[in-house]
């Protein structure tokens, strides 16, 4: 059973950052912690949402370090994780039903319950919603990735990732008014697995062309096999 909560060396053992780096982003309030008998103490829950929120600005090297880190691969999968095999055409849509943040989020569970993996899809966008209402999941670029704010082991089959471009951008709750029309859905039944296939869509989305290419697909297949070349690369 995992840890609830970090000390500093533990915090840097799982992130794969320098300690002393740590201790100042925490004296900064740059990362959730708190300070209990002049020793640092870091929830994981608040670890896990700050990674959710930063990890799309980590440097291509810190992500590729922080994938190592929590590397702790399900036997079905190989080792080093790549996405692909969460990945399905049948939870591929493109184009992708929705011209609202709420029919778009409707549209990628629908998608991923193609696969019946769901056992309670109703639950699953309760929870995908309750996200993304604590804060935007939408990235410069024009992607965003929605996701439960906690695991749910007990409402999925099989961890997956449902994929969805929209026909033009949407309003999606970024800042500065940016529109989106890249969608990713995670569906992790461990936080582990969650937090890896995070870092790997942010190397992904930092390589130059990949979205383009993206935008550029006409089907579920052209889309897979982008998505499956540009994990080449990065692997």
């Amino acid at each position: 059973m995992p840890v609830e909560t970090f000390n500093l060396k533990s915090l840097a053992n799982f992130l794969g950052r320098d300690a002393r780096d740590l201790e100042k982003l925490a004296s900064q309030g740059r990362i959730p912690g708190h300070r209990i008998n002049g020793n640092w103490r870091f929830h994981r829950a608040e670890v896990h949402h700050w990674l959710e929120q930063e990890m799309p600005h980590f440097s291509a090297e810190q992500l590729e370090k922080f994938e190592e880190t929590v590397r702790d691969v399900p036997e079905e999968f190989e080792s080093p994780l790549t996405i692909r095999p969460l990945m399905h055409e049948e939870t591929t849509a493109v184009p992708l039903d929705g011209r609202t943040a709420q029919g778009v989020l409707r549209s990628l569970v629908a998608t991923a319950n193609r696969t019946w993996q769901l056992y309670d899809p109703a639950r699953v966008l309760e929870v995908v919603r309750e996200r993304e209402a604590l804060q935007s999941t939408a990235m410069p670029g024009g992607v965003a990735i929605p996701h439960p704010g906690r695991r749910l082991p007990n409402d999925l089959g099989e961890s997956l990732i449902a994929y969805g471009r929209t026909s033009s951008p949407i309003p999606f709750g970024g800042s500065h008014g940016q529109m989106t029309d890249i969608f990713f859905l995670i569906l992790c039944r461990e936080d582990r697995l969650h937090l890896q296939v995070l870092a790997r869509l942010a190397r992904l989305i930092q390589q130059p062309g990949f979205l383009d290419q993206l935008r550029s697909c006409d089907s579920p297949r052209e889309t897979l096999d982008v998505i499956e070349r540009a994990e080449e690369a990065v692997v």
